[in-house]
C-alpha cells in the first residue's frame, strides 16, 4: 500500500560530516546460464516512504511517495519487469513502474545490472568512479550514470532530502551510502553484509582497513533507531551493524597478527576464526576467502578475486 503518513524529521547535523570525508554490467556467459525465472521480488515496508525489494543480488532501496519513484540499485537485467510489477504494487501506479531516479550504490553487475533497462526513462546517478568502471567495462550509454559527485549529493523528493555520500576504498573505490533522512533510513549497499562475511573488492579500490573506517564513521553519527538497509542480508539495525563493525575489526588484528609472526595465508585460514563468527562464512564468503582477503589486503596483494566469485560479472548471490 502507498505510504500516506510522514515521520517527523530526524535530521542530525553531526551525520553531515560524512560530506567531507570489475564490470559493471551483468553480461557474463555465467549470467547468460542462469535462469531467472523462479526469483520473487518481495516488497518489505522500512519506515516513511522508504520499502525494500528482495530479489536475487544486491537489496533494493525504494522511496515511494507523491513525487513518484527513486530507487537504490536494479540488481540483473533479467528481473527489469519482476522489479516493474513491485515497483508498480508499492507505488500504486503505472507510471511508478520507471523510476525518476536511479542511484547505483557501487559498480558490480549484481547492483547494476538493470541500468540499461531502467536507464532511458530514469536519471542514474552514483559516484564518479562508478561511471569510470561501467565504461571501462564496455557498459552503454543508456547504462551509465549522468549525475556524478564526488563526495555528497542531496534530491530532494517525496518530501524529504535523500542524500548520498562517499565512503571511499572499502567495499569498491565508487562507494555510496543513501541516506533517507525524513524516513530516517540507511542504504548501505555492499559495505553492509548483514550477519555474514563481506566481499570486498581489493582490485577495484576496496580494503578490509577502508571498510572498517566507513563502518566506524557510520556508527558514530547515525542515530540509534536508524534502519539499515544492507547489501545483501536482512533489514537490520545499529547493533548488527556494531556487530558486523567488531567482527571485521577482530578479524583484521587477528590475521595482521599472524601476518607478524610470519604465517602464510593459507596457514591462516587453517587456523580459522573464533566461534562467534564460525557460522559467518556460510554465505557468499566462506570463511577461509574473507581470511584470504583479510590477508591480501594488509599485505597490499591483488588477485583474481573479483573474477573469480564473480561479483562484479553478474554472478548470483543474495
Amino acid at each position: 500500500m502507498r505510504v500516506r503518513s510522514r515521520v517527523r524529521s530526524r535530521v542530525r547535523p553531526v551525520f553531515l560530516f560524512l560530506a567531507a570525508l570489475s564490470t559493471g554490467l551483468a553480461t557474463s556467459p555465467a549470467l547468460a546460464q542462469q535462469d531467472f525465472s523462479a526469483v520473487q521480488i518481495e516488497a518489505t515496508h522500512v519506515a516513511g516512504t522508504v520499502w525494500m525489494l528482495v530479489g536475487q543480488g544486491g537489496n533494493i532501496g525504494v522511496s515511494s511517495g507523491p513525487d513518484g519513484v527513486l530507487m537504490v540499485d536494479d540488481q540483473f537485467a533479467p528481473l527489469a519487469d519482476k522489479i516493474r510489477a513491485a515497483l508498480r504494487e508499492v507505488g500504486q501506479s503505472e507510471e511508478a513502474a520507471e523510476p525518476r531516479f536511479l542511484l547505483n550504490t557501487h559498480f558490480h553487475g549484481d547492483h547494476t545490472g538493470g541500468n540499461a533497462d531502467f536507464g532511458d526513462a530514469s536519471t542514474i546517478v552514483a559516484h564518479t568512479n562508478v561511471r569510470s568502471r561501467l565504461a571501462a567495462g564496455g557498459s552503454p550509454d543508456e547504462a551509465l550514470p549522468v549525475v556524478t559527485f564526488d563526495q555528497a549529493l542531496s534530491i530532494h523528493f517525496n518530501g524529504e532530502e535523500i542524500r548520498a555520500f562517499h565512503i571511499p576504498n572499502g567495499h569498491t573505490d565508487g562507494d555510496a551510502l543513501i541516506y533517507f533522512m525524513d524516513s530516517n533510513v540507511l542504504h548501505m549497499g555492499d559495505d553492509f553484509f548483514s550477519g555474514r562475511f563481506p566481499f570486498v573488492d581489493i582490485d577495484s579500490g576496496g580494503s578490509v582497513e577502508g571498510l572498517a573506517g566507513g563502518i566506524q564513521q557510520v556508527l558514530d553519527n547515525v542515530p540509534a533507531d536508524i534502519r539499515l538497509i544492507p547489501g545483501h542480508g536482512p533489514l537490520s539495525s545499529v547493533d548488527d551493524l556494531r556487530t558486523y563493525h567488531r567482527m571485521i575489526t577482530e578479524t583484521i588484528a587477528m590475521v595482521r597478527g599472524k601476518i607478524d609472526r610470519g604465517m602464510s595465508s593459507e596457514e591462516i585460514q587453517g587456523e580459522g576464526v573464533s566461534d562467534e563468527w564460525a557460522d559467518w562464512g556460510a554465505g557468499f564468503i566462506s570463511t577461509e576467502r574473507w581470511l584470504d582477503t583479510v590477508h591480501r589486503s594488509l599485505s597490499g596483494g591483488a588477485g583474481a578475486e573479483n573474477t573469480e566469485h564473480g561479483h562484479g560479472t553478474g554472478a548470483s548471490h543474495r
